[in-house]
């Protein structure tokens, strides 16, 4: 398994020139770091006006190894070798080290680079990024690995102390400004042949063919500082090493490289407005930092949130008034720590009653709603006290809890909450707080624990009866001015007493029903399923030519191919799919099918865009500049895996994925809408020029006769659309972008 890291943006308070001085001070050898032995210089190469200096060197490592490895392994020292490109004019510093001992059994290879910071040129940053990947080493694979790993953390967390210990050794010598490069005043044009030098290029960024075709070093250089390229440290897309530190927390080298490449691949492949960084944080310490495991779990829940909107429950959902008279839950202050304090007197709530008069579906909603506003909070809290505040403390008072609250489909509502919530909001309970816990309190546990994940588990306090008020209690986390008055403490606390819902105001179970379908669908999306041999598709009848087609879909299972056809005749009516050989009944209508057996494409309708293939998990948006009016078919056909070319053989894949009939089963969420030309932001020229290289129907439409489009793959639909989708929906093909 090949390790990487990559580190986040350390901003030296220095200017460039500066820090340069302070680097050169770590060779020949650095006392502060014990393992770097001594180095010797290979090459070099400077340009005729000195703003371009390339030097490799060979640098000797004493790795903290048992002796037994060393032995095994037949060395006593590591060598590796460093390229450092430095271009004085552009104020830069590549560097790029491989390991050469053991090079055909382990492969080490590292870039760094020192840049000026994008927003103060006199200040610099540093970036780094690392892999290793351990082929064989004499059976002993995991202990270099963990070896490796080890050595490169502690001289990471070194880095910037080095830095900055030689820039005090050059202030005690009265050396605290460094002039910059300027060009000699009679300066000789340099060319390409006139260094005969094997070409050296830069540490990052540069194609092997470049080196092939003999560049010079500058010409190399020159080529990989194009100004298109994006900055290093740009607080927009990258994460700055003092940002983590003050909004979420000490974080270890490797800790923060993996928030860093999730955070990365969220916006490569989302390209739209990602979460939050507390909010992908979370998901990886509830998955102790497997980046693999953490993905899975936070594409999930974003799918969730989209689908159920809950990103905007706290604008657009009204709690009934029934859960504010008698929900006996609220917020209080905060804790000793600075979290939010949220108090639930669960032993005065009439959990029958309330799943009586709203169902289990209101009553989910509204804890959502207590999350979220939880989330917020916990932001607010961050800003005032200066410190990360990720997650709250919560007071769960069981006075007055019997066996009425046992009752079956209120334990099973419960349960139902907990099981979204530790999905969808993992680490971000800090703390909980159960006070007086009655005798019946162990049977409610054993019911509910198996569901607790274990780390949330262990940030759990039980106090029986009054030993809250003792030490070890209460007051060690929250300070006494703010312990509610009904136990015992002198702040009135706004909480609803609750007590017992009035049964006039019980529904029964149809109404309950209906009303928790109306809950979850209210959204713009609409769901599908697609299953082989029996696409889904959506009619839209364009009557004004230069209208606008905009989709926005997931593809939450399966693999699709995305179409979009025109014709000049109507199709006849959706009918429902029996799906033939399957016997399976597309259920709830969400199969349609229009385009006809008999129809020939190319003679009774034709193909506007390139097929589009979406893998499981994308999500896309775009939309279609038409060209005529007529009948537009939008399709989601099952996406076949290609049989392999070498060989007439099924594949391996291919001959279990024909056994399993639930493989051949896709499901997309999708919303649709058509607006006209004039109301779409932007003009046909910015229509063009908005292409996203993540589609492969913009490819096809620079070129098309008949439309314009612009698509991108997005995970986060624009916001404003989901508020008022009529009116605001034409912003999406550019959000990303803006955002």
């Amino acid at each position: 398994m090949v390790q990487k890291y990559q580190s986040p943006v350390r901003v030296y308070k220095h200017p460039f020139e500066l820090i340069m001085a302070a680097y050169e001070r770590r060779f020949p050898t650095c006392p502060l770091i014990p393992m770097f032995v001594a180095s010797d210089t290979v090459s070099e190469y400077k340009s005729e006006d000195e703003a371009i200096h390339v030097i490799e060197r060979r640098c000797k490592l004493d790795i903290d190894a048992p002796r037994l490895l060393k032995k095994i392994a037949g060395v006593d020292y590591v060598y590796f070798v460093q390229k450092n490109s430095l271009n004085r004019r552009e104020r830069t510093l590549h560097i790029e080290a491989y390991n050469e001992t053991f090079s055909n059994r382990v492969i080490i290879n590292e870039h760094c680079s020192y840049t000026v910071h994008p927003d103060n040129e006199d200040w610099t940053c540093f970036e780094q990024s690392a892999s290793l990947d351990i082929k064989s080493f004499f059976g002993f694979e995991s202990t270099v690995e963990k070896i490796a790993m080890k050595q490169y953390t502690s001289n990471i967390k070194k880095g910037k102390e080095i830095i900055e210990y030689y820039l005090k050794q050059l202030e005690e010598e009265g050396i605290t400004f460094v002039p910059r490069w300027a060009p000699p005043v009679a300066c000789k044009s340099e060319s390409s042949t006139s260094h005969p030098r094997r070409p050296v290029s830069p540490a990052i960024n540069i194609p092997e063919s470049a080196t092939k075709e003999g560049l010079s070093s500058k010409e190399i250089l020159n080529t990989s500082s194009s100004p298109s390229e994006p900055t290093a440290g740009t607080p927009d897309d990258k994460l700055d090493a003092d940002y983590i530190k003050r909004y979420l927390g000490d974080l270890t080298p490797m800790q923060e490289s993996c928030l860093i490449r999730l955070r990365q691949w969220l916006q490569e492949t989302h390209k739209g407005k990602i979460p939050k960084d507390e909010h992908i944080l979370r998901f990886l310490r509830a998955r102790d930092f497997n980046i693999d495991k953490a993905r899975e779990i936070l594409c999930q829940s974003l799918t969730w949130r989209k689908q159920h909107q809950v990103d905007y429950i706290l604008d657009t959902w009204n709690p009934p008034q029934v859960l504010q008279d008698y929900y006996a839950g609220g917020w209080h202050h905060h804790d000793k720590d600075g979290r939010p304090l949220y108090v639930l007197r669960l032993g005065q709530m009439d959990t029958k009653g309330l799943v009586r008069a709203l169902g289990e579906e209101a009553l989910l909603r509204y804890v959502l709603s207590i999350n979220e506003e939880g989330l917020r909070r916990c932001e607010e809290n961050t800003k005032v006290f200066g410190r990360p505040i990720s997650s709250w403390t919560c007071l769960v008072d069981l006075e007055g809890l019997n066996m009425r609250h046992l009752w079956r489909p209120g334990v099973k509502a419960l349960l139902r909450i907990i099981e979204v919530v530790e999905a969808n909001y993992p680490e971000t309970l800090g703390r909980l707080l159960i006070l007086r816990a009655p005798r019946v309190f162990p049977v409610l546990w054993t019911l509910v624990s198996p569901f607790i994940d274990d780390n949330t588990r262990k940030k759990f306090l039980i106090y029986a009866g009054n030993d809250y008020q003792g030490p070890g209690g209460l007051l060690d986390y929250i300070d006494k001015e703010i312990i509610p008055d009904f136990l015992g403490g002198e702040c009135m606390c706004e909480v609803p007493e609750g007590g017992l819902v009035p049964k006039s105001l019980y529904r029964t179970a149809e109404e309950l029903e209906n009303e928790d379908i109306k809950l979850w669908t209210e959204t713009i999306y609409q769901s599908a399923s697609v299953f082989k041999g029996a696409p889904h598709e959506v009619l839209i009848q364009i009557v004004d030519a230069s209208s606008v087609i905009t989709w926005d879909f997931d593809v939450c299972k399966g693999d699709i191919v995305f179409n979009i056809f025109h014709s000049k005749r109507a199709p006849q009516p959706p009918k429902k799919d029996s799906l033939g050989a399957h016997s399976i009944t597309s259920p709830g209508g969400n199969n349609v099918q229009l385009i006809d057996k008999v129809w020939q494409l190319g003679r009774d309708y034709s193909m506007v865009e390139s097929p589009l293939i979406c893998k499981e998990g994308e999500s896309v948006q775009g939309s279609h500049v038409t060209r005529w009016p007529g009948f537009y078919i939008l399709q989601w056909k099952f996406h076949s895996m290609p049989a392999c070319a070498t060989t007439n053989l099924p594949r391996v894949d291919d001959v279990l994925a024909s056994l399993q009939v639930s493989s051949h089963k896709c499901k997309v969420m999708y919303y649709t809408e058509v607006i006209g030309s004039e109301d779409f932001r932007g003009s046909m020229t910015s229509l063009e020029s908005s292409h996203s290289g993540f589609s492969q129907l913009s490819a096809a439409t620079t070129s098309s006769s008949q439309s314009h489009s612009s698509s991108m793959i997005s995970s986060i639909p624009c916001p404003t659309k989901l508020r008022a989708p009529c009116s605001c929906l034409h912003l999406h093909p550019w959000f990303a972008m803006e955002l």
